[in-house]
């Protein structure tokens, strides 16, 4: 028997990324990257926010203090919902033509955020990524850390399993990987490659359940979410009424329904009018319950 997957919001966003769900307010947050733009849906009520900024607003990770953390596109911000961003780092300032991607706060209470290539223009015009320029970094306690050597082309996907390991994927490559992560330095090591050219688009961003199997975000045209191990043995696909699924989060009481974002990235006037829900915010109830949303701040 399928899964039912609902349109929850017709956000028509150009990137919709980074899906969290807020237990405190009963509310999905994201970001539309290429929008500009944080959004907040309370299901229950219909309720939609939007708050427009001046550039890249790449991810975002909820605070204990009850605010938000945020990915710009070359800075670590720190925002209260309807207030203004507070920088608190800039990354990577040394190399101009990289910018800030996917952006998530782990289990420790950092925030971890991933590097790329920017391939957005100033003017939102997509630009062609020419080198795996791409890292990983952990900020916490006022320090900005690289926790890793290896480059990405693309980074995405932060997940970590019971047995201290930490789930990340190169979208370019198709590629998800398993890191062995040591808690005292934060240093990732023993890379694995657990999911390698599946043949349904590209790896996005994932989360994991309750019972601790990974769910990604299948970009590119590939039109779906996967379940899997976090071994990468394939649990299921469930079809979704867009091609570019681009996060996802359990939320909802008991956390029972997984919200998943999308893209309308590079898509043509007629290909939108065909599909009118490309950039739209989907629920399911997929049958298994997810994780609390883990909070910035030691």
């Amino acid at each position: 028997m399928g899964v039912e997957v609902d349109v929850v919001l017709a956000a028509k966003n150009v990137v919709g990324e980074s899906a969290v769900w807020d237990e405190r307010e009963h509310a999905l947050c994201w970001v539309d990257i290429v929008g500009k733009s944080i959004h907040r849906l309370r299901p229950n009520s219909g309720k939609h926010e939007k708050w427009n900024f001046h550039d890249l607003v790449t991810s975002i990770g909820l605070r204990k203090d009850g605010g938000a953390i945020v990915g710009l596109r070359k800075s670590i911000a720190l925002w209260d919902f309807g207030g203004q961003l507070r920088a608190i780092a800039e990354v990577e300032s040394e190399l101009p033509r990289n910018r800030l991607n996917e952006g998530v706060v782990g289990p420790d209470g950092a925030f971890w955020v991933g590097t790329m290539q920017d391939n957005i223009g100033l003017d939102g015009t997509p630009q062609a990524i020419t080198a795996k320029t791409g890292r990983l970094y952990r900020y916490a306690g006022g320090e900005l850390c690289s926790v890793s050597d290896d480059h990405f082309g693309i980074t995405n996907t932060l997940i970590w399993t019971e047995d201290d390991r930490l789930i990340t994927a190169d979208t370019e490559d198709n590629t998800i990987y398993s890191y062995a992560l040591d808690n005292k330095s934060w240093s990732l090591h023993d890379r694995r490659t657990i999911l390698s050219g599946f043949s349904r688009g590209l790896p996005d961003g994932s989360c994991v359940d309750a019972e601790g199997f990974i769910w990604n975000c299948r970009v590119a045209g590939g039109g779906c979410v996967v379940r899997f191990t976090p071994s990468g043995i394939i649990d299921r696909i469930v079809d979704l009424p867009c091609s570019w699924p681009t996060s996802c989060a359990f939320g909802g009481p008991g956390l029972e329904t997984l919200f998943v974002t999308s893209a309308r990235f590079t898509m043509t006037d007629a290909h939108l009018a065909d599909n009118p829900y490309e950039g739209a915010v989907f629920g399911m109830r997929a049958g298994v319950c997810g994780q609390p949303t883990n909070r910035f701040g030691q």
